[in-house]
């Protein structure tokens, strides 16, 4: 089976007169060049996506170092944070919203809790489980550090504007719902 042909999509509205282009775009002309018949259209799409992904990552990882903290630590405490008081979960709890095994999340409260910004204690209702509650030291990193990356993040999205924002927003949820089946 043939793929079709890639379709035809208008440049962005930009105020030069030169249409807008990236580096996808010239990894999609040499695509365009040697296999014509290619539909590259997947291919543009999670191009920018990774390559996002990665600008913005390293954006974030930067601006959460000034609080001492690499994203995955950053990760966690926000988990707790977004739990709402007392800011406790289990390892357990941690572990699933995060994606982690078991021993990843480990090292990750092993440092955090040397650092003083969390505290593990045993679970008042389970002997055998442990709680992982966030200190005020914790508590008040945490708040600095997401107002950090939101201000990252919202500098990136300063490119479009609040209907584009949205748009994009919801074009991407349709693809993270469409894809975790």
């Amino acid at each position: 089976m043939s793929a079709s042909p890639r379709p035809q999509r208008s440049e962005p509205s930009e105020p030069s007169d030169k249409p807008l282009r990236d580096p996808v775009d010239a990894i999609i002309d040499q695509w365009a060049a040697v296999r014509p018949d290619l539909d590259t259209t997947a291919m543009e799409v999670f191009g920018r996506v990774y390559r996002l992904s990665r600008a913005l990552g390293d954006r974030m990882e930067k601006a959460y170092a000034r609080f001492g903290v690499s994203r995955g630590e950053f990760d966690v405490l926000a988990t707790l944070r977004r739990s709402g008081e007392p800011y406790t979960l289990s390892p357990r709890e941690l572990s699933a919203t995060l994606m982690l095994t078991t021993g990843g999340m480990t090292g990750r409260l092993d440092k955090l809790e040397r650092a003083g910004l969390l505290r593990r204690s045993p679970d008042p209702h389970d002997r055998r489980a442990l709680q992982v509650t966030l200190t005020d030291e914790g508590l008040r990193l945490i708040d600095e550090a997401v107002g950090a990356g939101v201000a990252v993040q919202t500098e990136a999205l300063s490119h479009l504007n609040e209907e584009q924002a949205g748009q994009l927003a919801d074009l991407l949820r349709m693809l993270v719902v469409g894809t975790a089946s």
